[in-house]
């Protein structure tokens, strides 16, 4: 079996791939550059990729040449600080970020002959992203079967097989495959060190907080 597993370097998705790691014969991950402003974050992607042995590809998108308006990728905005739940979290949404991923993912998988791309959004993710919701994961899995009907493996599918965890959840499922969590990087801000107030910093502390694991995340505050 092949996959390509996307992976952003952060704690979810280096998570979800080395859970693969014995589930695919032949795995590849792939990265994007989209122009965020937290774009250290890939090195850890990679080296994930290298960790794994596995082949690694970054693609561009350089969406932030015209998207405006996100914290990620705007730098006239601010990162907002606090839990993902709080309404200030919408600024970092990436407007329909995961279906363009999905997309270069999928015609990735279908050049290399893979059965499946898989991606880490979780159930956390759902208040806030609407395109880490189940709904969108089902339908894009559909629709990404259509547009390569008669190109792709047959039974191809988009997998993601923690949209229903916690991110508590996935530190425990993490412990089991011994993920090196200091070298995952979740920090919106991307400066040396997690700024532990934006909302993905919070959500890091908490997650290990709720699953009993120790951080060992070096947090500015």
């Amino acid at each position: 079996m092949k996959g390509i597993v996307i992976c952003s370097g952060g704690m979810d998705s280096v998570t979800l791939a080395y859970s693969l790691q014995d589930k695919i014969d032949a795995m590849t991950i792939l990265s994007f550059n989209y122009g965020q402003r937290h774009s250290k974050e890939l090195r850890f992607a990679e080296d994930a990729a290298r960790d794994l042995k596995v082949p690694w590809h970054l693609a561009h998108l350089d969406v932030n040449q015209f998207l405006e308006g996100s914290a990620l990728t705007d730098a006239r905005v601010a990162v907002p600080e606090g839990h993902y739940e709080e309404e200030s979290m919408k600024a970092t949404v990436v407007p329909n970020r995961n279906m363009m991923m999905l997309s270069v993912a999928t015609a990735l998988a279908v050049s290399s002959k893979s059965d499946a791309v898989y991606i880490g959004v979780h159930a956390g993710d759902h208040a806030i992203y609407p395109d880490c919701r189940p709904e969108f994961v089902t339908m894009m899995s559909k629709t990404a079967k259509i547009a390569t009907q008669g190109f792709s493996v047959p039974d191809f599918e988009i997998v993601a097989p923690f949209v229903n965890m916690s991110k508590a959840d996935i530190v425990d499922l993490g412990e089991d495959y011994n993920v090196p969590w200091a070298r995952t990087w979740s920090c919106y801000k991307g400066d040396m060190w997690h700024c532990g107030k934006c909302g993905t910093c919070v959500e890091r502390k908490e997650a290990f907080a709720l699953a009993g694991v120790d951080d060992p995340t070096i947090y500015s505050v």
